[in-house]
């Protein structure tokens, strides 16, 4: 029987292909005992995945610029210095011995290529912001309440020909383009070609070239340490990401006066704009190039669906069904939507219930983990939530004591990860050794 091919697998079959390479990578381990941990480290992660009993609770690090620190350096040296920054995160790695890796992608890109380019969403270490500290997201209405349709009826269109124009320097030039449609008939060719030859559209794209140019060594020198810690038997957790529609629209576009506003004054637009971004957001992640996801997890930092931020009513109207379409279409694409539901979640738990048993990962921050056992904890394996305060100004017998509680009640009976709440910055390396002991000490099944 000839073998299948992808688009004829079961969401099922899928999902077994992606687990299949998480466990065996390809990589030339350094030696057998590192290959041995890697594997034992994958299993651990996807038994508890898949709502069963690892061999010990697993231990995750959600954290941020924590391994730079940890060296010494600050977030700025971090963006700046490569090479450096590299082999911090290999060295924090080799010392706490989680069971994923701490990944270096999302703190170590270099500042100048966001210089380079003039990107005005973000604030990052030395530009805008003091270096000592994290990028920071400048909040405005970057998308007018004017453009709704303009960005149902065309996503990429908006984006090319209005968004980027407004948000990032470099694309100032595009706001000139006619149509690409323009290509489907020889006539109209050259209006949209004459259209590149802008003072405008030629220095924007030198500076995209510049950009991509400290991309390329930058890739080259962080995959590489990527490669490296794979090899010394950490594997990654998280293979990409994507958003839930509502926060793809609320978050950099509409910004969070206008979103909420929005709700109010045109909620139909709001509906149809997510309705037509859930694709947008599933394709985000399968359209990428480089031949898929690392791994079959993929991450979802979630914003604006939090306790406070809109009623009940409102979640269920306007933020739930786009996203829970999404995580479906993931799903059947054989993947696992990790999602990352900062601040509470108390009163979604029942809501965020209705999704297949075993295909999701939630990482909590503030939500009460008893209720989210008995909830969300049924059908999805949960993480969390160690508090950073915690870990910043706590002891190691207090973090070990929180921990051991953590793993007593959401890790009872296999479906739970053990991690922080949010996005560790720095901490007390006495109390993060405490945690990751914790789970050896009492997390054994």
């Amino acid at each position: 029987m000839a073998e299948k091919g992808w688009k004829d697998m079961t969401p099922e079959e899928k999902r077994a292909d992606r687990l299949e390479k998480w466990r065996n990578p390809g990589a030339p381990f350094v030696s057998p005992e590192a290959e041995a941990d890697y594997k034992a480290r994958v299993e651990r992660l996807i038994d508890a995945i898949n709502l069963e009993k690892p061999d010990k609770v697993p231990v995750n690090l959600t954290s941020g610029f924590w391994p730079a620190v940890w060296a010494g350096m600050t977030p700025y040296d971090a963006m700046t210095d490569t090479a450096r920054a590299g082999q911090a995160w290999v060295d924090f790695n080799l010392e706490f011995k989680l069971d994923a890796m701490v990944s270096p992608i999302l703190q170590t890109t270099p500042g100048g290529v966001f210089e380079t380019i003039d990107y005005r969403l973000y604030s990052w270490p030395g530009h805008g912001v003091a270096k000592e500290v994290g990028y920071q997201y400048n909040e405005k209405e970057w998308m007018l309440a004017e453009e709704y349709d303009h960005l149902i009826a065309d996503p990429s269109d908006y984006m090319l020909r209005t968004y980027l124009p407004r948000t990032v320097g470099a694309f100032a030039g595009f706001s000139n383009l006619s149509s690409l449609f323009d290509f489907t008939e020889l006539p109209f060719v050259s209006g949209h070609v004459g259209a590149w030859g802008s003072p405008e559209m030629v220095e924007g794209v030198k500076k995209l070239a510049a950009a991509a140019e400290l991309t390329g060594g930058w890739a080259q020198e962080i995959f590489g340490r990527i490669g490296e810690l794979v090899t010394l038997g950490f594997p990654a957790f998280w293979g990409g990401s994507t958003k839930a529609p509502f926060d793809i629209l609320g978050d950099t576009m509409r910004g969070t006066k206008g979103v909420i506003l929005d709700l109010f004054r045109r909620p139909e637009k709001v509906i149809a704009a997510c309705d037509r971004l859930t694709q947008v957001a599933v394709d985000f992640v399968l359209r990428r190039p480089g031949g898929g996801p690392a791994t079959p997890l993929i991450f979802m930092p979630l914003h604006k669906g939090a306790d406070g931020f809109m009623s009940d009513e409102q979640f269920r109207t306007f933020y739930w069904p786009s996203l829970r379409a999404t995580l479906i279409g993931l799903i059947e694409e054989g993947l696992i939507p990790f999602l990352f539901a900062e601040g509470r979640y108390g009163s979604r738990l029942e809501v965020i219930s209705d999704l297949p048993k075993g295909c999701t990962v939630w990482l909590f921050d503030q939500t009460d983990m008893v209720r989210a056992k008995e909830t969300i904890g049924k059908v999805a394996c949960i993480e969390g939530n160690v508090p950073l305060s915690l870990l910043y100004a706590g002891t190691p017998e207090e973090t070990a004591e929180y921990s051991r509680k953590l793993i007593e009640t959401a890790g009872e009976g296999g479906g739970f990860i053990l991690d922080v709440g949010a996005v560790a910055e720095d901490g007390r390396e006495e109390n993060l050794r405490a945690m990751v002991n914790a789970a050896e000490e009492y997390g054994r099944y």
